[in-house]
């Protein structure tokens, strides 16, 4: 069942390069709702819990040490579509790949350094929101 909610993060490179308000104003333009907001910071276990689903791959260590390396953006959006839609702002993991226009293509600087994070399903939309934001902000 489609819940018209999503989950999102500006992972560390976009808040390092000052691309927060951009990004967000983005998110706001193409109809988004901000359900939840907060900045925070991954701790390695925070990284290593949220990530489990890629630890035998070989680029585990080094997404850890990327998303623990400075504080995150974490969203809770609204919007009918919600999944879809907002994937389809973000853009493609590959910013050389990214659509023109989409967040990626305009703020990612590598397919590791991508700038954002998008839920790709209702069920780990909810997951990710919930791993986030607890009481009532919880998804």
């Amino acid at each position: 069942m489609a819940t018209n909610r999503t989950f999102t993060m500006l992972k560390p490179d976009a808040v390092e390069n000052g691309h927060i308000g951009a990004i967000l104003e983005k998110i706001n333009a193409a109809g988004f709702r901000i359900v939840a907001l907060k900045k925070t910071q991954m701790t390695k276990a925070d990284a290593e819990a949220f990530y489990a689903i890629h630890n035998e791959r070989p680029f585990f260590g080094e997404l850890v040490a990327f998303m623990t390396r400075g504080p995150i953006i974490a969203a809770i959006l609204e919007k009918e579509n919600a999944i879809d839609d907002f994937r389809t702002l973000i853009g493609a993991t590959n910013p050389t790949d990214a659509a023109e226009g989409t967040i990626r293509k305009l703020y990612a600087t590598s397919m590791g350094e991508n700038a954002i994070h998008g839920s790709d399903s209702d069920e780990n939309a909810e997951i990710e929101g919930n791993f986030h934001f607890s009481g009532r902000d919880k998804f």
